[in-house]
């Protein structure tokens, strides 16, 4: 009797596990900002499904989470957006104790980059600056500064990205003023030349400007330096530079939502994401850098040879990372305003 109930046994246990529905973790994040390998890896490790919800700014994420959208529980906001989301509520203190794949985030960046340096509410993932993705057999004499967007030549076949501070702040930048000020008259003025820009411009566009350049639909587009090496797989004329003015550094980051479903799990991925030989696995893909001290030795020399991301300490000093600047930042929001009603 009992020989004959092992194979039943055996089979309805197989058929409960083939049932068996799989944790879930939502992640909410921007277009192709991560390694499909390591998605595959997450979830054999950890049994489990990764859903990923895309936005396309830091703006329409919040606009979204504040309309009520809940069911996530790892966000990938830019470190000013973290600010933000710390002071409305929505994200969790960190228990460091459950990431043990912190000490290998880089001192450096810590010190002199990160708002959140003692990683209170959030983990850094990964950066790069802002600058000028071209076609470069389309575009002649392309000039390393913004004002390449006055080129009436290239009408129609630039973009510029759907993002108030990253597009005010070039104008900014090119002006001489700071990406963080907070004097109206120099947003205004900021304002006023996106706006004459905006006539040589196809769209603002923050999602799709990459395969847009890759098909040369697009010549000319502000670009996050990762977007444009991804590009340029599909099209080896494309460059990239860093304006001469200066930009902006964008750090995006690691955080828990405060609604989360599957907390622990989302402890798990944002230490798996840390983990230097993932976290490096992670940079050659995506082409952005993640701050991680241990993982620099892991990359190719190839990667480590790209200056638009290791960038020296002198364009260093031209750059900086975009702040949230509380009650001021409805200066640059009544500015956007206006930039995409103009015609």
């Amino acid at each position: 009797m009992k020989h004959r109930l092992l194979p039943l046994l055996t089979a309805v246990l197989l058929l409960t596990s083939c049932g068996e529905k799989k944790a879930e973790l939502h992640l909410y994040t921007w277009d192709d900002y991560l390694n499909p390998d390591l998605i595959a890896k997450f979830e054999d490790e950890h049994h489990c499904r990764l859903v990923i919800d895309i936005f396309d700014s830091n703006e329409a994420m919040l606009a979204k989470l504040k309309a009520g959208a809940a069911g996530y529980d790892v966000l990938v906001p830019s470190s000013y957006m973290v600010k933000i989301l710390a002071r409305e509520g929505m994200i969790v203190e960190l228990d460091k104790g459950k990431l043990p794949n912190l000490r290998h985030v880089d001192p450096e960046y810590l010190a002199n980059l990160a708002f959140d340096k003692e990683m209170k509410w959030s983990v850094p993932y990964m950066l790069a600056p802002t600058g000028i993705a071209y076609v470069s057999d389309r575009v002649e004499n392309l000039e390393p500064t913004w004002r390449t967007f006055e080129r009436a030549e290239l009408k129609g076949r630039m973009t510029l990205l759907n993002d108030s501070r990253e597009a005010i702040g070039s104008a900014l930048k090119t002006l001489g003023f700071s990406i963080n000020t907070v004097d109206s008259a120099q947003v205004a003025q900021a304002r006023d030349l996106i706006i004459s820009w905006k006539k040589n411009l196809a769209k603002f566009e923050s999602d799709q400007y990459d395969s847009g350049l890759a098909s040369a639909e697009f010549f000319v587009s502000q670009a996050y330096a990762g977007d444009a090496f991804q590009a340029q797989e599909d099209n080896d004329k494309i460059d990239f530079v860093v304006p001469k003015e200066g930009t902006s550094v964008a750090c995006d980051d690691l955080v828990i939502s405060k609604t989360a479903p599957n907390p622990e799990l989302a402890y798990a991925f944002v230490n798996f994401l840390t983990e230097p030989a993932n976290a490096a696995v992670n940079m050659e893909y995506i082409y952005y850098l993640a701050p991680n001290k241990t993982a620099y030795d892991l990359v190719s020399q190839e990667f480590r040879e790209i200056e638009a991301l290791f960038l020296d300490a002198e364009t260093m000093k031209k750059c900086e990372v975009i702040d949230d600047l509380g009650e001021n930042n409805k200066l640059y929001n009544d500015a956007w305003d206006l930039v995409r009603a103009a015609q």
